[in-house]
């Protein structure tokens, strides 16, 4: 019956039976290019206070080859809503890859909210069906990143906050305020001198990647007015072309070459704000969550600095507190275990995702300046040989 409950529960949220014990059938590390859920749950968290229309599960017995859904051209960073996966690229790979999307809205006499499609992918063959299907509210993807977090407080999961409709309230801010200010006295004593290094990168990282996601954003902005200014001067040549019988030809070439240009311009800013502005704000969100991840450790890192200096000063039961002692000392090891691998894999992806969208936003500038010159140098090279011809005639 328990085995039942817990494979209810792990379909429920789409998440394959298999996952929904306390050890995840592929281990501890954490899912790349996926929402790794089942692989970090206890199946105690998976209790849902929803309604059982909520809870709604659709599982296809899709073939795990049959892969077109998914489009080439989606992007697969580690935080991307949607993941790009082909099986038979990797036919050992045992491993999950969910997708969200396709956002819904739904009218109440209560309330009004949205809801996502969530699909789960497996090519683990213990799982009872290859895909799981169900619809979430926003409001589950909060609970569960923060049960994760609980669970696994420095493990790197993907940060909301950029999307929270209400902040905490009074009360809860304020305990949060005293928190911070009391471990900030406390401070920690003994941090190790890697987390050290890793909490000045972030800092740094966040710095740049703020100002990066500005300074993309600016060029958006400008090149959107930019292009509809141009827009509006093929429409006046055209109109022009109409009372200058001399110059109809080039004027109206002249509108050609600017449609072509903004063309080419709208392609161009298809590709800067599809490729380059998500993983660029994506990797903003990113840094808020390290430091809250960095915070969550040193926490820890504290709290063991309090005892050990309690039982110095011997101001409490000393059996107890080395019980405790030993406690903490294990809780330290694993969160500074868990960030230390999850680091080493969010830096690799961070670096191959920014350099990636660069390399692609760089190669698609150039395009897009050629096609544009392109378009000009024919013109240039066409009234060029226009006037050629009419000299040769009045010479004629």
């Amino acid at each position: 019956m328990e085995g039942e409950c817990r494979a209810s529960q792990a379909r429920s949220w789409g998440l394959p039976a298999g996952g929904a014990g306390g050890e995840s059938p592929g281990g501890d590390a954490p899912l790349s290019g996926s929402i790794s859920s089942s692989a970090l749950l206890q199946a105690e968290v998976l209790d849902l206070d929803e309604d059982e229309d909520d809870l709604e599960v659709f599982s296809k017995d899709a073939s795990l080859m049959d892969m077109n859904s998914f489009s080439p051209l989606m992007p697969t960073s580690p935080l991307s809503m949607i993941n790009q996966v082909k099986f038979e690229d990797e036919p050992d790979l045992k491993d999950l890859f969910i997708t969200v999307d396709e956002p819904e809205s739904h009218v109440t006499t209560i309330e009004t909210f949205i809801t996502y499609r969530i699909i789960t992918k497996t090519s683990r063959g213990e799982f009872d069906s290859s895909e799981f299907e169900v619809r979430r509210r926003y409001q589950d993807f909060l609970w569960l990143k923060e049960k994760l977090e609980e669970a696994h407080p420095t493990l790197v999961i993907p940060e909301f906050s950029s999307h929270k409709k209400q902040g905490p309230g009074l009360l809860s801010r304020m305990g949060q305020s005293v928190r911070a200010v009391a471990l900030s006295m406390r401070g920690v004593k003994s941090r190790p001198e890697e987390f050290m290094e890793m909490n000045n990168f972030i800092e740094i990282f966040s710095q740049k990647i703020n100002l990066i996601d500005k300074i993309s954003q600016r060029i958006y902005k400008e090149e959107r007015e930019y292009l509809d200014e141009m827009k509006e001067y093929g429409p006046i040549h055209i109109l022009w072309s109409a009372s200058e019988e001399d110059l109809a030809d080039t004027l109206k070439s002249v509108a050609s070459c600017i449609d072509k240009c903004c063309k080419a311009t709208e392609k161009w800013m298809s590709g800067f704000s599809e490729a380059l502005l998500p993983v660029v704000h994506e990797y903003v969100l990113y840094s808020e969550m390290l430091m809250a991840v960095m915070k969550r450790r040193d926490q820890i890192q504290a709290e063991l600095d309090s005892k050990v200096e309690a039982l110095t000063s011997k101001k409490a039961d000393t059996d107890l507190l080395t019980e405790e002692i030993g406690k903490l000392e294990d809780k330290v090891e694993c969160a500074n275990n868990a960030l230390k691998a999850d680091w080493e894999r969010w830096k690799q992806n961070m670096q191959n995702d920014i350099k990636s969208a660069f390399t692609n936003m760089a190669e698609e500038n150039i395009l897009y300046y050629e096609q544009c010159l392109a378009t000009w140098e024919s013109f240039l090279t066409s009234q060029t040989d226009l006037h050629l011809e009419e000299a040769s005639e009045d010479k004629l």
